[in-house]
């Protein structure tokens, strides 16, 4: 079996209202025909289907105040409640004490590559990226501390223009107006998602990264956040087209609540959608109630 696992930051299960949230707004027939005609939204979960399961994930894991992204993504890394154990919530990057749960050895890619597994964390990162690491004037977030921690290096611009990795927009056009960077490669959203299950059927686990949809919601931009929501539709449509989805699993969730609920700039306490597409949908989310239950099914699923 492989897994490929989609992390969307910032996208909460919320409320049947297009006033607010991109998600009961958005244009997604592809999604929509996995989920018998409902929408991404609160009222959609629990729900299994033919091919694919929703469930709703307390994100907050009993710890007051809003979850961050930091935590979060180090929960989805680890199946520890870290937040219960420092006793608060922490982001956007890990601090000291959220770090050292993603470097001690014990986190999800680390397992990987202990058990000889192949993995990848598909994102290509610029060269500006890289720069701001080595000065220190960026610092990694949750996920990508996890993985280089591990032993893995990112993959690069020039990984992305050999066809390696994608681009963080998932379609490679936010290099070129965002970067500047001009002849970077462009895909469809199909074409992106086509490129996605290739790119992941080399590996028996594989994460890309998606941090446009929190930014979405810290702006209240609804425009912004649709058109992503509907360009994700289309990759799922193109990853369903070269992912084997009899025998393999695609995890979509998130790391906390923000842009279902665009009438706030904050974070929400909102339940984070665990959509798992494929046959084997029963075996993940059978009795999946948060974000700690996560590392552990897919180490279930990748040592059978």
């Amino acid at each position: 079996m492989r897994i490929l696992f989609l992390f969307l930051d910032g996208v909460g299960l919320g409320a049947d209202d297009p006033e607010i949230n991109p998600c009961a707004r958005a244009e997604m027939p592809f999604l929509e025909s996995l989920l018998d005609g409902h929408r991404l939204t609160a009222s959609a979960a629990p729900f299994g289907g033919e091919q694919a399961a929703l469930v709703a994930l307390d994100a907050s894991l009993g710890v007051a105040g809003l979850p961050q992204s930091a935590t979060g993504q180090a929960v989805l890394m680890t199946g520890v409640n870290i937040p219960a154990e420092l006793g608060y919530h922490y982001g956007p990057k890990p601090n000291p004490q959220v770090a050292g749960y993603l470097t001690n050895g014990n986190a999800l890619f680390s397992w990987l590559r202990a058990q000889g597994k192949q993995a990848a964390l598909l994102n290509a990162y610029p060269p500006r990226y890289f720069s701001g690491i080595e000065s220190g004037k960026r610092l990694y977030s949750s996920i990508p501390l996890a993985y280089t921690s591990a032993g893995y290096a990112l993959f690069t611009q020039a990984d992305f223009f050999a066809g390696r990795a994608l681009s963080a927009d998932f379609t490679g056009q936010g290099w070129r107006s965002m970067l500047g960077i001009k002849d970077a490669p462009v895909r469809s959203a199909h074409e992106a998602g086509r490129a996605l299950g290739q790119l992941a059927q080399g590996y028996d686990f594989a994460l890309f990264e998606y941090w446009a949809s929190d930014y979405a919601g810290h702006r209240q931009d609804m425009a912004w956040a649709v058109s992503q929501l509907e360009t994700f539709d289309g990759v799922l449509e193109g990853l369903a087209d070269s992912w084997d989805l009899e025998h393999d699993l695609v995890l979509v969730t998130s790391d906390h609540g923000n842009m279902e609920d665009l009438s706030a700039r904050r974070h929400t306490a909102a339940m984070v959608p665990g959509l798992v597409i494929g046959q084997a949908h029963a075996l993940f989310t059978q009795g999946l109630v948060d974000l700690t239950g996560i590392p552990g099914r897919i180490k279930a699923l990748l040592s059978a």
